[in-house]
Order: C-alpha cells, then sequence, then structure tokens
C-alpha cells in the first residue's frame, strides 16, 4: 500500500481487526520512509456498481462520496465515524443485494435520507435541503410540514 504522504510504495501494517459490523477490515499502516501513520480498510467487492445519474450520465459507485455528504450532515451532530462507516456499508449492501449492476443515484439518495430520518432528524433536513434542491426559506417550512415536526419540537 502507498504512503498517502510520501508516496513509498512499502508500508507495514501495524494492526488489523475487523470493523463494528465485519463488514471490512481496519488496518493500521505506518510508512518506514517518513514514519506517518494511516489506516485503510478492505471490504467484500460482489460487483462494480454503475450510478446512472438524472442526466442519463454513468459513473462507478463512489462509497467515499456518500461518506462525505454523509459528513457534511452529520457536522457537529452526535454521531461518531464509525457510525457514518457502517450507514455508507448499510447503503452500499442494500444497493448490491438488489441484484442490479446499475442503480439510479435517486435511490442512493433515497436509502441515505431513510437512515438519517431515523438517526437524526437535523442531519436529515440538512441532507434534503441539498438532495432536494431547496431555493428559499418556504422550502424547507413545506417540508418540515411534510415532516410532521413543524409543531415547534
Amino acid at each position: 500500500m502507498r504512503c498517502p504522504f510520501c508516496g513509498q510504495d512499502d508500508t507495514q501494517v501495524k494492526d488489523s481487526r475487523p470493523t463494528d459490523d465485519n463488514a471490512a477490515i481496519r488496518r493500521r499502516r505506518a510508512c518506514p520512509g517518513c514514519g506517518s501513520r494511516f489506516t485503510t480498510f478492505e471490504r467484500v467487492q460482489i460487483r462494480d456498481l454503475v450510478v446512472v445519474k438524472k442526466d442519463g450520465s454513468r459513473s462507478t459507485f463512489d462509497r467515499d462520496k456518500v461518506i462525505k455528504s454523509l459528513q457534511i450532515a452529520l457536522r457537529k451532530r452526535p454521531v461518531e465515524d464509525d457510525q457514518i462507516e457502517r450507514i455508507a456499508n448499510g447503503v452500499y449492501r442494500r444497493l448490491e443485494s438488489l441484484g442490479e449492476n446499475e442503480v439510479p443515484s435517486k435511490l442512493i439518495g433515497e436509502l441515505v435520507m431513510d437512515v438519517l430520518m431515523e438517526l437524526d432528524q437535523v442531519a436529515y433536513l440538512r441532507y434534503a435541503s441539498v438532495y432536494r434542491n431547496f431555493r428559499e426559506a418556504k422550502d424547507f417550512g413545506d417540508f418540515l410540514g411534510k415532516m410532521g415536526t413543524s409543531s415547534g419540537d
């Protein structure tokens, strides 16, 4: 594994353990060249998933995009990084279980929204505001009305 800091090809594994959901192996690595430490994850990939976007374009499913969007929605919320990893793993497993090689981007967004609705309503609203492309404050009000939480919780 190449060091992300100095580019040396030969790094050493210092510790390996399964993730909380046993969906991946977490490896702590050290670079003998620069002394930096970093973490890698090894996970099973059954097939390459292709995401079909609204405009019809296609791209390979990028789990890191799901994680980044979750991190943005959950910023300053009481959710740990491990939980974000588990959510991303769960979304990926649900997509794989469909048995399709191509999945619409809309489905990915809906799966993430379903998880966030149960986990944290503030994060759910943040994610929805981007996903549903809210343009003005009224859009938030309308959405909150649909959520059934506009009663002043």
